[in-house]
């Protein structure tokens, strides 16, 4: 099997944030990969990832980084390939600011997709996104997530007109 997403995170620290990418593209039946990577401590590493993951047949990077953030931003450097950013609140971090800010203030011509803070989540979504647009079953799996959301509103709807209170109307 060939990953088509590679999540990559700049330690096993970031795990408990970067699982959530993970367990979604694993519910949506999308093969990834997950491995951790340091722009800091093994650029080398992070250079041959990034120059040769669309060789490998990855079609999307998912990116999270807490602190200075630079994991994401020097893979898009390098890549051709589209690259979600997630910036996470990490021990080092200026209430994460400094990791979003890292991530959305990317030079022209060096896009960075970024999430919100410890949004990995989010990030896998956008990965099957940009799938689904050329692969219809991944397509359909991404509708079939979404409404399913609407499902846990409508769901979320039916408790609350079961709770009472002395003045609710309804």
């Amino acid at each position: 099997m060939t990953p088509k997403v590679s999540i990559i995170m700049g330690s096993t620290s970031d795990l408990p944030i970067m699982e959530g990418a993970a367990k979604l593209l694993d519910e949506l039946g999308i093969d990834f990969e997950l491995n951790a990577l340091s722009a800091h401590r093994t650029p080398d590493q992070v250079l041959d990832f990034a120059r040769n993951a669309h060789a490998r047949g990855i079609k999307v990077i998912i990116a999270g980084a807490g602190g200075a953030a630079h994991l994401p931003g020097v893979v898009a450097a390098l890549t051709p390939l589209p690259v979600v950013g997630v910036p996470i609140k990490s021990s080092n971090s200026i209430d994460g600011w400094d990791s979003v800010l890292s991530m959305l203030q990317m030079p022209a011509g060096i896009p960075v997709a970024t999430v919100a803070l410890d949004g990995a989540k989010n990030a896998a979504i956008l990965a099957a996104q940009i799938i689904g647009t050329g692969e219809p079953e991944v397509q359909q799996a991404v509708i079939r997530f979404k409404e399913s959301l609407s499902d846990k509103v409508v769901k979320a709807n039916q408790q609350l007109a079961a709770i009472k209170f002395k003045h609710k109307v309804g």
